[in-house]
């Protein structure tokens, strides 16, 4: 017999593992998934059981064969992919096509990929888990049953293309709902008062109170009059310390990362996307060559909604602490942290395989992106098991003629787990984020220490500050996962792919770093509300996502949960097909009159996008795009005047293609004519003529390029701005915007002239 056999799922985590075992295994890899559902059809057999018709992925027959061949020769076979049921269920496929060859593989886990972890796991093996599988087939059942009988309507009542999901369809929904309750949402004014004061002493530094209560209730001044009322009676009024408390407030770390919090730092602090982070996270998992040491994992497995942490990865997080910090700076016990209540806690948190393995030891040696998020783990990792920071906290309660102000101010009297930001240079202390909750009043400042209750306190001046209440914020991809999260819906290895998904499918799209919902995307919505609402309901598929738990825990048959489904659903469907409306015949309404006839644009989807069409069509062809305003109102776009069409004299109109924005005769498809869309800016090379042109990659993302295509190949994804440059004389410039700083730019070859635009101060604020 030859050597044993482990099958994993990536090249990569191959290569590391084979390095690790010295040649005394084989090591294979499936390449993920080897076996799945038809792509042509269903492939459940409702009627039996709802049993899979699985089949073996296409292209992947000479991956089976060469894992058959290798598993023939092989001593024993063991299955590592990853320990999640993903993970098991391709460990649950491969051992099926094996089973020939090899009776009985055993299954083992590596939840994180170093020399150590990887020969205990092989010296504790264990049987697959059927408990694991039947949970993730019961889930790719329930996702193929929703997916394959609800998207057919779609295609039928809205547009081919479209696509429905168990999960992905609520995750639009919160998008949408979010979107109209912004719309809906009515601003209103309020007003706030700040006092300056200073005690009576000459080097009395003066300091700021917010004003809280008057006349013993909550202070709202809700108009400019009310407030300068009040302003005015304040100013002959004498102001006192009516309460002082000094107190240690201790700020504590956050615990380790999972998944979602991951996720959420990750587009908060480095700007990846969810996708880009796991995507980032896994090659730090299966290995990283660091040279000398060959290929090493780094961290711990990424998908996790677990905060539990190793005892020995503690032990070691300690020793480094006090190496590195001091024995202050090391807890009296150790910390733990309690996971939430849906938390499967299968695997640990993650964190960095060795606490020994700092950042810094590998600045050179990982890419940029693998380097920033390394270090985003390691030190949360490290200050999670860190003393508390302690802050003198100052709380100062000030009285005038019934009015009530409040200061509060800290000093930093011992900097705890924040003293991990002292070895990330990059790392910004702003950025961190703790469990603890600012104070009410105007905190972050330092107060006199000579303050005493029952002082008197000079006024300095009074300040007004007009202020209007906000909608809630549309979500980000990290928001739209916390949310997800907080719900119970989807798991830490789906967060990633919904959000991508959603943008995919033209359902949803990203604004300024905000995600939107397409028209597309509030229609398919509000049909699948009004005729799947248990489907795209919040509960339903939290309570899915804890059936599915309870399977995996063996508290409940699969079958039973199929079954209990599907006799609600199938109804549902039937009376879909049935009741559904049409868009494609009756269109949405828009409340726009057509310019021409005066019947009703509707909102039509096309194949580049939503657009308005006359209710009159065929007899009348007018046409327009539109936006929203605030309220969610339909607004025809104003196009600009382009000029008449050289071919028959007809208004030229400026249309959105597949490709961005072009020129066409507004007789279309009478008139054919069409050319380039070009806002006038020249192109900046060197004795070009050509103008820029806006135009659109098959991501959907906005670039310039030059209009003398393929004569010159200009191009930019930075804004045009019509302005000369003053050292080269470039007939444009181009603003590129990066982490809430704007750079005006030359692009002109070997010119190298950048100028920093400073962002303007918010308006609405005034003295009083």
């Amino acid at each position: 017999m030859g050597k044993p056999l482990i099958i994993v799922e990536s090249p990569a985590k191959a290569t590391t593992i084979k390095k690790y075992l010295s040649g005394k295994y084989e090591v294979e890899a499936s390449a993920g998934h080897i076996k799945d559902l038809p792509q042509s059809s269903l492939g459940i057999d409702i009627q039996k059981g709802f049993a899979p018709k699985l089949e073996v992925v296409r292209g992947k027959k000479k991956i089976v064969d060469r894992l058959k061949k290798a598993a023939s020769t092989a001593d024993e076979v063991f299955i590592a992919t990853d320990p999640d049921r993903e993970g098991e269920a391709i460990a649950w496929h491969i051992a099926e096509e094996l089973k020939k060859v090899v009776p009985s593989a055993r299954r083992v886990l590596f939840h994180e990929i170093t020399r150590d972890a990887v020969r205990k796991a092989l010296e504790h093996p264990r049987d697959l888990d059927v408990l694991m599988y039947e949970s993730q087939l019961a889930r790719r059942t329930l996702d193929r049953l929703v997916g394959y009988q609800i998207s057919p309507i779609l295609w039928k009542k809205v547009q081919g293309g479209l696509s429905a999901g168990r999960v992905q369809s609520v995750a639009v929904r919160l998008v949408v709902e979010r979107e109209r309750e912004i719309e809906a949402f009515d601003s209103k004014e309020y007003w706030l008062v700040h006092a300056v004061v200073h005690k009576d002493e000459a080097q009395s530094k003066p300091f700021k109170a917010l004003l809280r209560k008057i006349d013993g209730r909550k202070a709202e001044l809700s108009g400019k009059a009310v407030t300068f009322e009040l302003v005015e009676r304040l100013r002959e009024a004498s102001f006192r310390i009516a309460s002082l408390v000094r107190k240690d407030r201790p700020r504590a770390p956050s615990p380790p990362y999972i998944t979602s919090s991951l996720q959420q730092d990750a587009s908060r602090l480095l700007h990846f996307s969810p996708s880009h982070t796991m995507s980032v996270a896994q090659r730090l998992y299966e290995g990283v060559d660091l040279g000398d040491e060959g290929r090493v994992g780094l961290i711990t497995y990424m998908r996790t909604d677990s905060v539990r942490l190793s005892a020995d990865s503690v032990t070691e997080a300690r020793s480094v602490i006090a190496s590195q910090f001091g024995p202050d700076y090391v807890p009296a016990r150790q910390v733990e942290y309690r996971n939430r209540r849906s938390a499967q806690d299968a695997h640990e948190a993650i964190r960095p395989t060795s606490a020994e393995r700092t950042p810094a030891s590998l600045k050179g040696v990982l890419e940029r992106d693998e380097q920033k998020l390394y270090a985003l783990i390691y030190n949360r990792f490290l200050a999670c098991q860190m003393r508390p920071a302690i802050f003198d906290q100052t709380t100062v309660d000030i009285e005038a003629a019934g009015a009530e102000f409040r200061a509060a101010g800290s000093v930093m009297k011992f900097d705890g787990w924040l003293a991990v930001w002292r070895l990330d240079k990059s790392a910004r202390l702003e950025d961190v984020e703790t469990s603890e909750p600012e104070d009410e009043g105007d905190g972050g400042q330092r107060l006199p220490s000579s303050l005493v209750e029952g002082d008197a306190l000079l006024l300095d001046d009074l300040l007004t500050e007009q202020k209007f209440t906000e909608p809630p914020p549309r979500f980000t991809e990290a928001t739209l996962v916390r949310e997800l999260e907080e719900r119970g819906i989807g798991r830490p290895s789906t967060y990633a792919s919904i959000v991508s998904t959603i943008q995919d499918k033209s359902y949803v799209y990203k604004h300024e770093g905000r995600l939107r919902p397409s028209e597309l995307g509030r229609i398919v919505n509000d049909l699948l509300s009004g005729h799947f609402r248990g489907v795209v309901d919040y509960d339903f598929t939290a309570r899915m996502e804890q059936d599915l738990d309870l399977i995996e825990e063996g508290r409940l048959d699969r079958l039973e949960l199929l079954e209990k489904f599907y006799l609600e659903f199938s109804r549902t469907l039937e009376q879909a097909q049935g009741e559904m409306r049409s868009v494609k015949v009756d269109a949405v309404p828009s409340g726009v009159r057509c310019p021409e006839c005066s019947k009703e644009l509707l909102i039509r989807l096309g194949k580049n996008g939503a657009f308005l069409g006359c209710e009159g069509y065929p007899e009348c062809r007018v046409t327009r795009e539109f936006d929203r305003d605030v309220k969610g109102h339909v607004v025809v776009r104003e196009s600009p005047d382009v000029g008449t069409c050289p071919t028959c004299q007809a208004p030229l109109q400026i249309r959105s293609g597949k490709f961005g924005k072009f020129v066409a005769c507004s007789r279309y498809p009478d008139c054919r004519f069409t050319m380039p869309y070009s806002r006038g800016e020249r192109c900046p090379v060197d004795g070009c003529a050509g103008r820029l042109v806006e135009r659109q990659s098959k991501k959907g993302k906005k670039f310039f390029s030059c209009s003398a295509y393929p004569g010159c190949r200009f191009i930019t994804s930075y804004e045009p701005l019509e302005e000369t440059c003053p050292e080269c004389g470039a007939p444009v410039l181009f603003v590129r915007s990066f982490r809430g700083t704007r750079t005006v730019m030359c692009q002109r070859e070997g010119c190298g002239f950048t100028r920093r635009v400073l962002a303007r101060k918010a308006a609405g604020s005034g003295q009083g």
